[in-house]
């Protein structure tokens, strides 16, 4: 099955192929590179994944369209899409991030520091919030150029998964 994925801050969707080879093992091709995978379900949300030989433990959140996964510390948020849901997407003009954009804490963690004024211009990709979860720090980033017109995050505080942090339009 071919998908398409986009990380935050990305601008152009990168095409995988998943083909499943029976009992929890896959062929996953990202940009033309094969990968060989083994998964485990360990308990809802979290995969037990041997990439190549690599070991990964891999906590992910589903939101819509969008998966939200720690990996060795490092949160990602990915937009991900099958071939129909692209060209639904495309026809409809709609792949691209518009309107106000709300981010939210990833998991529960602590702000360390707020990169971001409300009334100041924001590129894609440009770090809004720092994170701090499971003892490391993730920079959090704006998911298109725009204004931040609210900042809810304040630095030293704690927050809870889904709380609300910056509004960019």
């Amino acid at each position: 099955m071919r998908y398409f994925t986009k990380q935050q801050g990305q601008k152009e969707s990168v095409p995988v192929d998943l083909e499943s080879l029976g009992q929890d093992r896959y062929r996953l091709t990202v940009n033309g590179k094969e990968y060989h995978v083994d998964a485990l379900s360990v308990d809802q949300g979290t995969l037990s994944l041997l990439v190549d030989g690599q070991s990964y433990n891999v906590e992910f959140e589903e939101n819509g369209d969008e998966i939200g996964t720690l990996v060795r510390g490092q949160v990602n948020r990915t937009d991900v899409a099958d071939e129909r849901k692209l060209r639904m997407r495309a026809a409809a003009g709609s792949f691209s991030v518009e309107g106000r954009q709300l981010i939210l804490a990833p998991m529960p963690g602590k702000v360390v520091k707020v990169l971001v004024k409300v009334g100041e211009e924001v590129k894609e990709g440009q770090g809004l919030v720092v994170v701090e979860a499971m003892k490391m720090e993730n920079e959090l980033k704006s998911p298109k150029a725009g204004k931040v017109t609210e900042v809810f995050a304040k630095e030293g505080t704690a927050v809870e998964n889904n709380a609300k942090l910056v509004v960019v339009e």
